[in-house]
């Protein structure tokens, strides 16, 4: 019997008249607008779902005002966590919640808290690669992760994380993938120009180079007041060999369901032998900076 597992993504845009806004009342609606979604997760019969990244918010980097701080929670004991929690439990599901982590006033993180079908916290990812480039000023928010590559072995699957620019960076995957990842979930906020042909390129490579699933997930529209460029969307889902198997629109808010094989990872790396190949030894020297 195949081992399929029904994973969701969530493509979002920001509600309308958010430039006018708090944070709190952005955050409000934009919880307003996931629940039913994950509601419609549950009746298609989703069993993992991930969110966009700082999925209650808008992508404020490209400002540097401390009045976005007011968005951090902690984790696992923020309000966030115990409602996904709570809707986890009832769904008989998975969710992966990417927010905006305190740790103590001033010290906080790009997260993701992972929670298992009965409702428990399994832990969080925090962002490892931090950009600090026109438009993504993420280092006046953001201190960078320090808990590694973490897998978390879920009801259904095993599930590492990655965050929006970390996907540039082929080592972490790697690690996801030595770590026993079988899906891997992108969350992201990423406008069309300068990376967007990308977007395709470098997260179904970390599948194939690794034999996993890759969940990939953008947000959607034009976020004011900074219109840093368009938040293109083009959720998918990438199989083991590289191929993308599933993909949302570039300009709606989506809910994207597809069934995953966990089957084809045993089989892609029974064919490619990449992790019996690799050298480690050989690579240590040249890795020195």
């Amino acid at each position: 019997m195949a081992n399929i597992v029904r994973a969701g993504l969530i493509q979002m845009s920001q509600p309308a008249g958010a430039e006018s806004m708090p944070p709190a009342a952005i955050k409000q609606a934009m919880l307003d607008k996931h629940l039913p979604m994950i509601d419609a997760a549950a009746a298609q019969g989703v069993k993992i779902l991930c969110f966009q990244e700082l999925f209650y918010g808008p992508y404020f980097c490209p400002s540097q005002d401390p009045a976005w701080y007011a968005l951090t929670e902690y984790v696992p004991d923020g309000e966030t966590t115990a409602l996904m929690r709570e809707y986890a439990k009832r769904h008989d599901m998975v969710i992966v919640v990417p927010l905006y982590e305190r740790e103590m006033t001033g010290l906080y993180y790009n997260t993701a808290a992972i929670i298992d079908a009965d409702g428990s916290y399994l832990g969080k990812y925090r962002k490892t690669h931090i950009p600090q480039v026109k438009g993504f000023w993420e280092k006046f928010f953001f201190r960078p992760g320090n808990l590694g590559y973490p897998v978390f072995q879920t009801a259904y699957a095993k599930v590492g994380l990655y965050i929006c620019y970390d996907r540039h960076f082929p080592e972490g995957a790697r690690a996801l993938g030595l770590n026993g990842a079988e899906i891997v979930f992108n969350p992201s906020a990423t406008v069309a120009g300068l990376s967007e042909y990308l977007w395709k390129l470098e997260q179904p490579a970390h599948a194939a180079a690794n034999g996993y699933f890759v969940g990939a997930i953008n947000r959607v529209g034009v976020e004011k007041p900074w219109e840093i460029g368009e938040f293109y969307g083009q959720s998918y889902f990438a199989d083991p060999r590289g191929q993308i198997i599933a993909q949302a629109s570039r300009d709606q808010d989506e809910l994207l369901v597809h069934d995953l094989d966990l089957d084809q990872i045993e089989e892609i790396r029974n064919l490619w032998q990449f992790y019996r190949d690799r050298r480690p030894d050989m690579y240590s020297e040249l890795c020195q900076p």
